[in-house]
């Protein structure tokens, strides 16, 4: 049976609510009266299909249901977790939220996306109060991780950890605010920031453009994958953090900023800084801007992936709770199932031959894993490396485009494994891969039979996809008509 959610309010952070549960597998029902929620949520939709799955490096769950409904009741049957995304009025979301427990499970997570409002002042009036809790996301909701879980003494253990629960399952990262707080913890940081940069503006000292290059060229790159503290932590050096503290903690009685006086937005800093803006930005539309920084997004957490750290670190256990393909002797082994991601992706608008390679060469080493020479061998000593690759391009291959590899053991014998990678996207062949490798020790990095355990499954592959039909152009040269 699918999992439902509800999702009332269909913006722009009911829409990446929606694309990050559809997209986990999950069957999605949408309440919002805006007789345009159902264009808004396909083109969020559109970005999130186009960037989210190439986050991952194992295939995500088949993309659930979308159904638009005409009530809240509607919306609501059936879920076990319900996000309200409705405008940051408190008599309004109070009424919405009595509206979805007339009907909803009485057991169902009821999230509230509020970047301002507190827990206990959302439950206020309710029917059922333990059900209501923050769960506060960031723009845009499909890739980026955090939700801040904001609950209350009335919440029940056992519902703060199902939204856990369900959160870490769609690849999020709950942060458990245990105090009620105004803008709970994230935003009360960028509050900061943002009034500091309207002083900046309004004293001439910067513009938009100058700060945002600040940001994004400076601090905002070491705050993306290690946060505050542990960049001040390196900042101390040896001596460490409390070597930083005393070393800089004086400063923070100097008049370097203006963070407890606002500016007054008046109509001539309002229309300087959307001037600026303008001047910085507006050569873009809406919809570029979005790709600059999704495809922005995209290549940071995949770059974090490699590092297995900050955001990419939870990346990396959200694809190892991806379940993987059975192995049948018999016939070709799937090594590869996956989403091709933005970066792989060249000036043509389709998949860099660079990456056809990598892909063959993640199933080589998948393959390699089955026969059992993983990491724990390799680190014993021996490997296997290549020799010799021919690769055939058939078809193109465009960002998102869903694929799979299936590897066919052509030989394997002695110092010698031969490999036949078939690249499918649905039922067409987009490319294949020949692939002979020699078995080698790392310490004389010489060719070396191998250990016997990994002999003999080779053995069992070989012998079995023996038995296959040849592959079309297997042991053949350049082609040519």
């Amino acid at each position: 049976m699918a999992n439902i959610v509800a999702i009332i309010g269909g913006g722009v952070i009911g829409g990446g609510w929606a694309a990050r549960f559809l997209l986990m597998g999950w069957d999605v029902q949408v309440f919002d009266p805006d007789p345009q929620a159902e264009r808004k949520i396909g083109e969020v939709l559109e970005n999130a299909r186009r960037s989210l799955p190439g986050l991952s490096d194992v295939m995500l769950p088949e993309e659930g249901t979308l159904t638009y409904c005409e009530t809240i009741s509607e919306a609501v049957k059936g879920a076990s977790w319900i996000q309200e995304s409705i405008p940051e009025r408190l008599d309004i979301k109070r009424k919405t939220f009595q509206k979805i427990q007339e009907t909803c499970a009485p057991d169902a997570v009821i999230g509230s996306s509020t970047s301002g409002f507190k827990p206990s002042e959302l439950q206020g009036c309710a029917t059922r109060p333990d059900q209501i809790m923050v769960t506060h996301p960031f723009n845009p909701v499909y890739l980026l991780p955090l939700i801040e879980l904001v609950p209350t003494d009335k919440n029940a253990p056992d519902l703060i950890e199902k939204a856990k629960e369900i959160l870490t399952g769609i690849g999020m990262y709950p942060l458990h605010v245990r105090a009620e707080i105004d803008a709970h913890i994230a935003d009360r940081f960028l509050e900061a920031v943002w009034r500091e940069a309207l002083w900046l503006i309004k004293d001439g000292i910067a513009t938009t453009e100058e700060i945002d290059n600040a940001i994004r060229y400076g601090f905002g790159l070491r705050w993306a994958q290690m946060g505050l503290f542990e960049t001040y932590r390196i900042a101390g050096g040896e001596a460490g953090m409390k070597h930083f503290i005393e070393q800089f903690g004086p400063c923070l009685s100097w008049p370097w900023t203006k963070l407890m006086d606002v500016p007054e937005l008046t109509d001539q800093l309002v229309n300087q800084i959307a001037d600026q803006s303008d001047e910085q930005s507006g050569m873009h539309t809406i919809r570029e801007l979005e790709h600059i920084r999704d495809n922005n997004l995209v290549t940071i957490l995949r770059g974090l992936k490699v590092q297995d750290y900050g955001a990419g670190a939870l990346l990396n256990a959200q694809d190892a709770r991806q379940p993987t393909a059975e192995i049948d002797i018999t016939a070709p082994i799937q090594t590869v199932a996956r989403a091709v991601p933005l970066d792989w992706t060249d000036y043509n608008g389709h998949m860099n031959e660079a990456r056809y390679l990598q892909a063959f060469g993640d199933a080589t080493d998948r393959f390699m894993e089955i026969i059992g020479c993983d990491a724990e061998y390799i680190s014993s000593g021996g490997s296997y490396f290549t020799a010799e690759t021919h690769i055939c391009h058939l078809d193109e291959v465009q960002a998102g485009a869903r694929i799979r590899v299936e590897t066919q053991c052509l030989l394997g014998e002695g110092k010698k494994m031969q490999l036949f990678h078939r690249m499918w996207g649905g039922e067409t062949l987009l490319a294949t891969g020949e692939h002979m490798l020699i078995h080698v020790s790392l310490e004389t990095r010489k060719a070396s039979a191998p250990a016997d355990h990994i002999a003999a499954r080779l053995g069992e592959f070989a012998t079995a996809h023996a038995q296959l039909e040849t592959p079309d152009g297997a042991g053949r040269a350049i082609g040519k008509k």
